[in-house]
């Protein structure tokens, strides 16, 4: 598999911890404190619930979360609040920890292709960037089709990441047909013999049925030319909280997504969409955003994500 889902490195370790860190010195933190009472009580499992929903794991997952921990606590006969709270780790651990992920984007067949949706403005076009940066530092090759042909900005976007990357982009003009963008992006991709191809698609808001059924058709459009190696990456803004999770829903209650790219962690997000989007969707987080240039994407590390989120807050 490709050494970049499996792989730990420091610098991701330092990437994640980074990003999280408004997550750590607020909500999480908070949490943290809870546990350092000297007894398990009513308040304590009162004001956990409260924090979970505030920092964004959302009312379902929370419950669930809480009853489980109850019950072992329970269960296990447990009364120092630390261990519980080592238990609440192992719980949020548990939800995001997946392990089909492993094989998710392997270059098993060349080319993979990747369809990148997502709504307008959840940093999508950075997002390929990103993950087009990551194919490279892995000695990948990467085709890029800029198949968002409703908006010209997008094409205009797409082209600069491009040029910035030195990474060939299959463009048509505003307006045209996505799936013929998709096909030629295909042809070019074999003709070159490229090992990643992404493509850009629509912004659609999940409220817009026909944008849905036209990334059904690009879909199908490659599967007739014999691109069977297709991967659907959503990514969601993780400053848009449960927001973010409705969008994410009704993507996949659409079209069969690989997994999330978590975008613009590092800005003014609560971290617990993570989790919910683990619980709620059975969906698998596989990257996030850290920052704002090419390199500033990390594979998503379950066991670095929930360390760093109960890590001493600096």
């Amino acid at each position: 598999m490709l050494k970049f889902l499996r792989r730990s490195t420091q610098e991701n370790k330092q990437k994640t911890e980074q990003a999280v860190k408004r997550s750590r010195q607020t909500f999480f933190g908070q949490m943290t404190g809870l546990f350092r009472r000297q007894s398990i009580d009513d308040a304590l499992w009162d004001e956990l619930e409260e924090l979970l929903i505030t920092a964004d794991v959302g009312v379902e997952t929370t419950f669930k979360l809480i009853e489980r921990l109850r019950d072992q606590v329970r269960d296990r006969r447990i009364s120092d609040p630390q261990d519980a709270l080592a238990l609440l780790r192992e719980e949020m651990l548990y939800l995001v920890d997946f392990e089909e992920v492993d094989h998710a984007l392997e270059v098993d067949e060349k080319p993979l292709i990747i369809l990148m949706v997502g709504v307008n403005g959840v940093g999508k076009t950075t997002s390929i960037a990103k993950l087009t940066r990551l194919y490279q530092d892995e000695g990948k090759s990467v085709l890029i089709g800029a198949a968002d042909t409703f908006r010209a900005a997008a094409i205009d976007q797409i082209q600069v990441w491009g040029d910035r990357l030195d990474v060939d982009v299959i463009a048509h003009q505003q307006g045209a047909d996505p799936g013929a963008v998709a096909f030629d992006t295909l042809q070019a991709a074999r003709a070159r013999d490229v090992d990643v191809v992404i493509i850009d698609t629509a912004g659609r808001l999940h409220t817009k049925f026909n944008l849905m059924e036209e990334l059904k058709k690009m879909q199908r459009v490659l599967s007739r030319q014999g691109a069977d190696t297709q991967r659907v990456l959503l990514t969601i803004d993780a400053t848009t909280g449960q927001n973010g999770l409705m969008q994410a829903r009704a993507f996949t209650e659409a079209v069969d997504c690989e997994g999330v790219l978590l975008a613009k962690v590092d800005s003014s997000s609560k971290g617990g969409v993570v989790f919910a989007i683990g619980a709620e969707l059975d969906l698998p987080v596989l990257f996030i955003g850290t920052g704002e240039q090419p390199e500033d994407l990390a594979p998503f590390d379950p066991q670095a994500f929930v360390e760093s989120l109960f890590a001493d807050s600096d």
